[in-house]
């Protein structure tokens, strides 16, 4: 049985509007974010989050979004650096394609962290905070066993091969479901954390192999358009969905029955905890941790728990 984890997060400023553009006033400098993509809850929480606590620490915030495109990323990186941004959060649109954006603001002494997701390369940015991927997948895993069972046919939605953390959370899925020899992955598809991907995917999937028990997802995204997919073919009601993020779509899905269970990214912890480090590296010049990397374990939400979700990506005790 899995172990019940309760954590207190702090009420964070979650659902300030996302901005497109400089703030007028420079207070202790502009503190550029880069986000993917905002259409996404997860990365709109992102970006909320992270403007938010540069204002609270007296800086100006500035919001824009890559959508995944390294080129776009490298053009925001040039605005950073023309803006004289005095930090930059990033959420790096690829693991090996974004070192090239993140190299020019460090040669422009911007300091650069990371949020979300990693580079492949240590040593440029400040810090790279992310979620302990493999800890919430091989939660998620053992959750979805129980819902499941240990025996069953299953199909995986796999998230944007460019994004480490795609690869990490397939990875700790079959950590767990490997020690069930009577559960089988009879398919799998990438679907780019994408919602209508997932749809898409899941209906090719269905068709190929229409016995299935189960859909184990690396997002909530695409968890969503599983489940959307799944009702079309009238299939839902037999097949156990798990998603991941947290996201409050995934939340009102558990709260309707339709999805077993979502990993909760603290995404609202790290991007806070993102800009603190970026102050204290303006100001100190060390950003205060002992790491460049940085984990965050995930939270499990389920039926059980789902009332304690009091904001997006905010789990209360």
């Amino acid at each position: 049985m899995l172990k019940k984890t309760k954590v207190l997060f702090a009420a964070l400023a979650v659902s300030a509007p996302l901005m497109m553009g400089a703030t007028s006033a420079w207070a202790g400098g502009l503190i550029s974010i880069i986000v993917n993509d905002p259409a996404n809850p997860y990365w709109l929480t992102e970006g909320n989050v992270a403007a938010a606590e540069a204002k609270k620490l007296g800086y100006d915030a500035n919001v824009s979004a890559h959508k995944g495109d390294t080129n776009t990323e490298s053009t925001l990186i040039d605005t950073a650096i023309t803006n004289k941004s005095v930090a930059i959060i990033l959420d790096p649109a690829n693991a090996d394609g974004s070192v090239g954006a993140v190299k020019k603001a460090v040669a422009a002494n911007i300091p650069v962290i990371l949020v979300n997701a990693e580079i492949n390369q240590e040593g440029l940015a400040k810090a790279q905070l992310v979620s302990n991927n493999a800890q919430g997948a091989a939660l998620g895993a053992q959750q979805w066993v129980q819902a499941i069972g240990e025996k069953g046919n299953y199909v995986e939605l796999l998230g944007a091969p460019s994004d480490n953390n795609a690869a990490t959370r397939s990875n700790g899925y079959e950590s767990v479901l490997s020690q069930y020899p009577d559960l089988k992955k009879v398919g799998s598809q990438v679907a780019n954390w994408n919602r209508t991907q997932g749809h898409d995917k899941m209906q090719s999937m269905l068709q190929a192999t229409p016995d299935i028990q189960g859909v184990i997802s690396g997002n909530d995204e695409m968890a969503l358009g599983a489940i959307a997919a799944l009702k079309e073919a009238g299939k839902l009601k037999n097949v156990k969905v798990g998603g991941f993020d947290g996201s409050p779509d995934a939340v009102a899905a558990i709260k309707a029955g339709e999805l077993e269970y979502t990993v909760l990214q603290p995404v609202a912890i790290f991007s806070a905890k993102a800009v603190e480090q970026a102050d204290n590296f303006i100001k100190k010049g060390s950003t205060g941790a002992s790491s460049e990397k940085q984990l965050f374990d995930c939270f499990i939400i389920t039926k059980d728990n789902v009332d304690k979700y009091t904001a997006p990506f905010v789990l209360s005790e």
